[in-house]
């Protein structure tokens, strides 16, 4: 089951979006400050989406967004009743992925969260890839470094792009079947979401990001994976 975390403080709204998000399937998380939300993102995050109030009492939603992208490429679904232009811009250059100003109607909501929270993940029966120095577990998300022992954590659909990559290890995969498999075919985003998922992965597991030796860019088709190996159950 999917994890939704919301950080809302009007309690009557917070209630409103958990119960309908649990109606959709979601496992939903529900902090009211942000203070406590601070505290709670201190630790890994295992959520597969956050759902941000902006004014928050204890600290910002836009100061926890940043807080957040320090460890973490988690979808961030901004909500405020401050909805100007510049407000908006405010909270993706924070590293939102999406703002939604108040009042909202609530399929709308719904319909974000879906597309950013994108289709589980598919059971294809690998627990762990090696790539390079680094390992990536499919149950917990998380990269370690083998050398050094030094962990983070991937985004769900970041595990489902490297799960795609090592099925399909030394094949050409088109950016379309990247699109339909990670993201669904009721889904719309652009190609260059691709590209800035393999600009981070190269950031992570290639020692010299412009000379990659994992992620391999084919002009004009897609992605080429190599060098890995897989750990079955």
């Amino acid at each position: 089951m999917r994890e939704i975390c919301v950080v809302e403080d009007e309690s009557s709204l917070s209630e409103m979006i958990r119960l309908n998000l649990e109606f959709e399937g979601y496992h939903v998380t529900v902090i009211n400050s942000g203070a406590e939300a601070q505290v709670c993102f201190e630790n890994a995050i295992s959520f597969d989406l956050i759902i941000l109030d902006v004014m928050l009492p204890g600290c910002s939603g836009i100061d926890l967004c940043k807080q957040i992208r320090q460890t973490s490429s988690v979808p961030v679904l901004f909500l405020s009743a401050k909805g100007t232009t510049s407000d908006r811009i405010e909270g993706l250059k924070a590293g939102g992925n999406d703002y939604l100003p108040k009042p909202f109607d609530l399929e709308e909501l719904l319909l974000r969260v879906g597309i950013l929270i994108g289709p589980e993940l598919k059971e294809v029966g690998l627990t762990e890839a090696i790539v390079g120095d680094f390992s990536v577990n499919f149950e917990t998300f998380e990269v370690v470094n083998r050398l050094t022992n030094m962990s983070q954590n991937l985004s769900k659909k970041e595990v489902a792009l490297i799960q795609l990559f090592v099925e399909k290890k030394g094949a050409v995969i088109s950016r379309t079947e990247i699109l339909d498999k990670v993201w669904g075919k009721d889904q719309f985003p652009t190609t260059r979401t691709i590209d800035n998922y393999i600009l981070n992965f190269r950031k992570i597991f290639e020692k010299d990001p412009r000379h990659p030796k994992y992620f391999h860019s084919i002009r004009g088709v897609g992605y080429k994976f190599t060098n890995s190996v897989k750990k079955k159950l």
